[in-house]
């Protein structure tokens, strides 16, 4: 049967390139102002055509300014696209933003750059989250692992999020993916039919709350993964 998920792997990735290069980016070049719902529109066609189904646990609070989340591959991005109508501003490297032709979906969106490599990237990412919160009114989705895990376990999370949602006194709500990398494996490049799990943890106010709240969080989000994984075989 592995035959059928390389299979399943390539038509999915054909379908995101099609669906993504000669709609998603022409659509919001072309209307921008409209970009938010054409992306959400289009990301469930996505879902649709590699036969994934998005299930939600609690609730996203729309009053969040950032959302912290685990990261296993691009079908985390999707899915989240296509489960809610907020108009997300995704936090990606700039080696992305400079891709041929498909770096467009990132600046058209109005994404935000991060430059790894560059110390004066972390003043940048402070500079445009408060842009975001304070002018564009667009929640920040950012995952703090900063590369996708191959495990279980969450890798230690980057701490430029940290001291950005402390520094701008934001409100943070961890969300928990489950099931993403069964639909999408990239690192094994399979695919299968699956449904996808988002867990809305509450809402973290960094202005108000203990000096640990980041350690906290990524314990929390390792308890849910593990229940997950132990209780529903769903892997993160």
């Amino acid at each position: 049967m592995k035959i059928f998920a390389k299979i399943r792997f390539f038509w999915g990735a054909i379908v995101i390139a099609l669906v993504v290069g000669l709609l998603m980016i022409p659509l919001i070049a072309l209307f921008n102002k409209h970009k938010g719902i054409i992306m959400h529109k289009l990301n469930r066609l996505i879902l649709f055509f590699l036969g994934g189904k998005i299930e939600q646990d609690g609730k996203m609070d729309t009053d969040a300014d950032m959302y912290i989340m685990n990261h296993q591959g691009i079908v985390d991005i999707i899915a989240m696209e296509a489960l809610q109508t907020n108009h997300l501003r995704w936090v990606a490297k700039k080696e992305l933003f400079e891709m041929p032709w498909f770096g467009n979906l990132l600046k058209f969106g109005d994404m935000i750059s991060l430059d790894r490599e560059n110390k004066a990237g972390l003043v940048k990412l402070l500079k445009d989250i408060k842009e975001s919160k304070e002018i564009k009114s667009r929640a920040v989705a950012i995952f703090p692992e900063g590369t996708r895990a191959k495990g279980q376990s969450l890798l230690p999370f980057k701490q430029g999020t940290n001291m950005v949602a402390k520094k701008l006194g934001l409100k943070v709500q961890p969300v928990v993916i489950t099931g993403s990398k069964q639909l999408i494996n990239e690192h094994d490049k399979t695919g299968h039919s699956s449904t996808i799990k988002f867990h809305f943890l509450p809402t973290i106010n960094v202005k108000d709350t203990e000096e640990e709240w980041f350690t906290t969080a990524q314990k929390e989000m390792q308890k849910m993964i593990d229940y997950e994984h132990m209780h529903h075989k769903r892997s993160r």
